[in-house]
């Protein structure tokens, strides 16, 4: 993995490569699968080159920042693996709004897309969906991007105008997204949402109200805190009370009756007003989701300007992990039949607490370094240690910074844990995967050593 993964960010370093690639093959061959046609071409920040993806090309540029260890999980959808409990969570949700919600004809109201690409453009996952161009959630240094029009799908929401421009009006879409991010038991660069979309006509909206008829889903006035410029508040209403109570059936399908729920609000660029969804368990406030009346110049833009509606998302990893007592992420990709037997279960429905494996002991060492004086990025160096590491690295905390007061360099320590899901790691090992990422930090990120 790490051969191949340095070879990947740098060709250049190759004394690099080689040193990796001594502790890869002894300790660490699973831990990031193996796609070598997509690896070995996809460098970061390199141009001339082509990244082959899900059999496409896509030409590189200093956009491109994708790592072996992402490219290894395009194609996996978990979602899609049966006995999986994010396989489970998005069937539960199925089986609900299929049972809830059913059309004139006496088919489900909600059509499900959970197989859809996730490569799209930087259109799709932004402009899209209304986020304005400076907004910081385009970072290079927060998403994985092929190249400066093609990324790797930040959210299930970058495929909301598509459908509706297909003419949808009822959708949930389940797949996997892909962020860069810190690293701890909470959060990896691929994790799966499932989103739902609802689209209403006046006749829709307003039936059974009384005289709806003389209702209006538009008007022209200002923007508040309640309201679009272009919503009457009846329309609004209507439509946050539909969306609350859909959501109110749904997590109490997921968690059951007596549930303590409240509304929080929130800012998305797609929907106005927004919220998100708190849930109290177990005597804790958890929140589970973000929803919001859809923002109308999104849906006009695809075609439906006679109609409104809401949206909602949620992340398949954060409901398992609540519902079924999972304590760290990487354990999602884990192929361990210890932990996927325990989700092979007759029923969907079925209450299945998870009985933890073996938790093998830690091992913690610390990297230090002085920072260059420009273009150093957090997640440059998280990206980094997860290439390298693998699901060796089971978090990554910032312990100390510290500013040199005569040559005013930055200084970080970060303390890395190292822990094997499946066996003990000696300190040994470790020290190997350690030290080439030492080097690795040094050559790929300017830094300066203090080690």
């Amino acid at each position: 993995m790490v051969c191949s993964a340095l070879r990947r960010v740098a060709l250049a370093r190759v004394y690099l490569v080689r040193k990796a690639s001594h502790v890869t093959r002894g300790h660490q061959h699973q831990a990031c699968g193996s796609r070598p046609a997509a690896s070995e071409c996809a460098a970061q920040g390199a141009t001339g080159g082509a990244v082959e993806l899900l059999g496409k090309f896509y030409p590189q540029d200093d956009h491109t920042n994708l790592t072996r260890k992402v490219l290894s999980r395009v194609g996996r959808n978990l979602h899609n693996q049966q006995h999986h409990p994010l396989w489970l969570i998005k069937e539960r949700v199925k089986e609900h709004f299929y049972k809830q919600y059913v059309g004139r004809f006496g088919t489900p109201l909600f059509s499900v897309y959970d197989d859809l690409s996730p490569v799209v453009t930087t259109w799709q996952n932004f402009d899209s969906l209304l986020i304005p161009a400076d907004h910081p959630s385009r970072k290079k240094g927060d998403n994985y991007y092929l190249n400066r029009t093609h990324m790797l799908r930040a959210h299930t929401s970058a495929h909301q105008w598509d459908l509706l421009h297909a003419g949808l009006d009822a959708f949930l879409v389940v797949g996997d997204v892909y962020r860069r991010d810190q690293i701890d038991s909470q959060h990896y660069p691929v994790f799966h949402q499932l989103e739902a979309v609802r689209l209403f006509s006046k006749h829709e909206l307003f039936a059974g109200v009384k005289d709806g008829e003389s209702l209006q889903l538009f008007e022209q006035s200002s923007r508040s805190a309640h309201k679009q410029e272009t919503h009457t508040m009846e329309a609004v209403k209507l439509i946050e009370f539909d969306l609350k109570q859909t959501l109110t059936r749904l997590v109490t399908h997921l968690f059951g009756d007596g549930l303590e729920i409240r509304w929080v609000d929130c800012y998305f660029p797609f929907t106005h007003p927004s919220f998100e969804m708190e849930i109290n368990f177990h005597g804790k406030w958890l929140e589970v989701l973000g929803c919001g009346v859809m923002e109308q110049q999104l849906v006009n833009s695809a075609g439906a300007q006679d109609r409104v509606g809401w949206a909602f998302g949620l992340g398949l990893e954060r409901l398992a992990m609540i519902l079924y007592s999972i304590p760290d992420i990487r354990l999602f990709w884990s192929e361990d039949e210890r932990f996927l037997k325990q989700f092979r279960v007759s029923d969907i429905n079925q209450k299945v607490t998870f009985q933890p494996l073996s938790k093998y002991p830690a091992v913690i060492n610390d990297i230090s370094f002085w920072l260059p004086s420009e273009n150093y990025a957090e997640n440059d160096f998280y990206d980094l240690v997860r290439t390298i590491g693998g699901d060796l690295v089971e978090k990554v905390d910032l312990i100390d910074k510290f500013e040199h007061p005569k040559t005013h360099k930055t200084s970080h320590c970060y303390r890395i844990t190292y822990r094997h899901m499946e066996r003990t790691l000696s300190q040994g090992e470790v020290r190997h995967v350690h030290r080439a990422m030492q080097e690795a930090v040094v050559q790929l990120l300017g830094v300066e050593g203090r080690f």
